[in-house]
């Protein structure tokens, strides 16, 4: 019997950054294509053309905004006014685009973002009412995930929160996040993601059920609070654009596969946001399996290779330096 290959925390750190982004091309050729309709063909390789028009290995608003988020962290501790910032610079002037465009938004990013563009402080500028939790924030959060994971679960939470409140404040968007959080930072550390998911259990209940501002938003959280997720039926899962939706699907991806690849096909074979679905279980998985678990034929065909494997690399490379 071979011994399994040792997976270090580089390895996790960039499999979960290249994970995002293949899972996002991955289902950028089939967004908004409902169940039915992509498992009559489904997703196999990178495909060009397709809902948007774009060519093979195209990321999403989801990873340029990811992109932007680790970009900050490698110029600032944690700073979400720059953090902001990339984001409007993105979205108005095209920075981390696969190619030059930006082609699609959520609508609760965008007026967060115009927001921010036009003064209002980036932590107070995305909205807190119920209707305003889309996966806008889900999507993006895995770097501040990876980067303060070895902080404690009140500082790496507040982080998490702060980030997610630049485009989604509601609670119930900061927690999904969190919870997100709680998985990714066990997974980081050599977690199985069975194991990984039964400790986020214990602790999201321990952290937020003291507080009733977080607690009142239990109840929209039972599919994962009932702790068998891995077990409900694929029609049991929705993968739309709701936040909750997003989170569990891919959570659900993750724990009934047990490769990146089966992980993020599945993901985008759900149908629906296939790019958000696919981003945020690519991201999960590529952290559990590592990144030589991630075809090179999928990470040689996205979009701006060269400039993403640098920023990748010295991402890497500040939270290393954290750890010493």
């Amino acid at each position: 019997m071979s011994t399994p290959a040792i997976i270090t925390p580089r390895d996790r750190l960039l499999g979960g950054l290249w994970g995002s982004l293949v899972g996002d091309a991955l289902g950028v050729p089939v967004e908004f294509k409902d169940r039915a309709t992509v498992q009559a063909d489904p997703v196999k390789d990178m495909r060009e053309f397709g809902t948007h028009r774009q060519p093979r290995g195209t990321w999403s608003d989801d990873s340029s905004l990811l992109l932007c988020t680790a970009d900050s962290l490698v110029h600032h501790l944690f700073d979400t006014a720059d953090m902001g910032q990339r984001f409007v610079g993105w979205y108005q002037e095209e920075l981390w685009t696969p190619h030059g465009k930006v082609f699609d938004v959520g609508v609760a990013t965008a007026r967060a973002l115009t927001r921010i563009a036009n003064g209002v402080r980036a932590e107070v500028a995305g909205n807190d009412d119920q209707m305003s939790n889309g996966n806008g924030s889900l999507m993006r959060i895995l770097p501040v995930s990876l980067r303060f994971a070895e902080d404690s679960t009140k500082q790496l939470l507040e982080k998490v929160h702060r980030a997610s409140a630049l485009t989604h404040r509601h609670p119930r968007s900061q927690m999904a996040c969190g919870f997100l959080t709680l998985i990714a930072r066990d997974v980081l550390t050599g977690a199985a993601p069975a194991q990984a998911f039964q400790n986020a259990l214990a602790g999201f209940q321990k952290f937020y059920a003291p507080d009733n501002w977080w607690a009142i938003e239990f109840d929209h959280f039972q599919l994962l609070l009932a702790g068998d997720l891995a077990s409900r039926n694929e029609a049991e899962i929705d993968s739309d654009g709701y936040v909750l939706h997003t989170l569990a699907a891919s959570i659900w991806c993750l724990l009934t596969t047990t490769s990146f690849e089966d992980c993020v096909l599945k993901a985008v074979n759900l149908g629906g946001d296939t790019d958000t679905t696919g981003c945020v279980a690519g991201g999960l998985a590529g952290v559990a399996y590592g990144l030589k678990s991630i075809p090179t034929d999928w990470t040689h065909q996205l979009a701006r290779n060269s400039d993403v494997n640098s920023l990748f690399q010295e991402f890497a490379d500040v939270c290393e330096a954290a750890r010493k």
